[in-house]
């Protein structure tokens, strides 16, 4: 109760912290982990592989397949490297601008330590030491169809590996299992995703036919694994500049993911265990 209370006072008076991107950190542990937490641990009851690959306290890039129709999968992530690390440490993942674009989801990102996916920021977070996460797959993979499941799309440019080497931080290839089952994309519901501004809008097996019901996701099991890292430091700064170069060290990080992921959708079996 005292530091409930210690908490509030401390809200209330404005004599808490946030750095320069917006991300406030006691926020953060206090309230956000802690209302996502339960669905971590006991809804997709996530384990962790490989965490120690991930640096301790410098910076570094985690590149990370994207599913699940709605982006539960970066809060997971986020809750991994929170309570899973043995560093324990806080991810500033890169988002969407539609993200930002909305008024309470874009002030709340910015409060749990994220920002927008551009360069700029991207490279301020790296040299500064910081934990950046990223989701090349961007709203093609977080919406592809329940049949595409596991089949990583096109990363992109490979802006994210042009970030690491400016920054000389190694890349940590990660894999998420379990988001692609928890809300099955079977269809688009296109012509009102158009009038909303939405890139999609998705009809599932529960959705919209349960209304609000149907938003609440399928308890899949999940396993999150990180790679070894690979690194850039090898690299000059202005290898960045170089199409070739990024092209193909971006190939690589997909090629990387796409195997941990066959990897561990094998090791974990079923999606529902035990029903199935």
């Amino acid at each position: 109760m005292a530091e409930l209370l210690a908490f509030l006072r401390r809200r209330l008076t404005g004599q808490y912290e946030v750095d320069e991107f917006g991300f406030d950190a006691e926020l953060t542990d206090k309230v956000l982990l802690e209302l996502i937490r339960p669905l971590y641990r006991h809804w997709f009851r996530v384990e962790t592989v490989g965490a120690e690959n991930v640096p301790g306290d410098s910076g570094a890039l985690v590149v990370a397949n994207h599913s699940g129709t709605i982006p539960v999968d970066a809060l997971m992530l986020q809750v991994a490297l929170h309570d899973d690390h043995p560093d324990r440490r806080a991810i500033r993942l890169l988002g969407a601008d539609l993200v930002y674009r909305l008024p309470v989801l874009g002030h709340l990102s910015r409060k749990t330590g994220h920002t927008l996916a551009c360069r700029e920021d991207a490279d301020r977070l790296l040299r500064k030491g910081e934990l950046v996460g990223v989701f090349p797959e961007g709203f093609k993979g977080v919406g592809k169809p329940f049949s595409e499941r596991y089949r990583l799309q096109r990363f992109g440019r490979g802006g994210f590996v042009a970030s690491a080497i400016r920054a000389g931080v190694p890349i940590v290839p990660c894999a998420i299992v379990g988001a692609e089952e928890i809300y099955p994309k079977i269809g688009d519901l296109r012509f009102l995703a158009r009038a909303l501004g939405l890139p999609y809008l998705p009809i599932t097996p529960l959705f919209p036919w349960f209304g609000p019901l149907g938003l609440v996701p399928l308890p899949s099991k999940w396993l999150i694994g990180f790679g070894e890292p690979i690194r850039t430091d090898e690299y000059a700064p202005g290898d960045a500049d170089d199409p070739m170069l990024v092209f193909n060290l971006t190939d690589q990080v997909r090629e990387v993911v796409q195997q941990q992921l066959n990897e561990l959708r094998l090791r974990r079996g079923h999606a529902f265990p035990p029903f199935l």
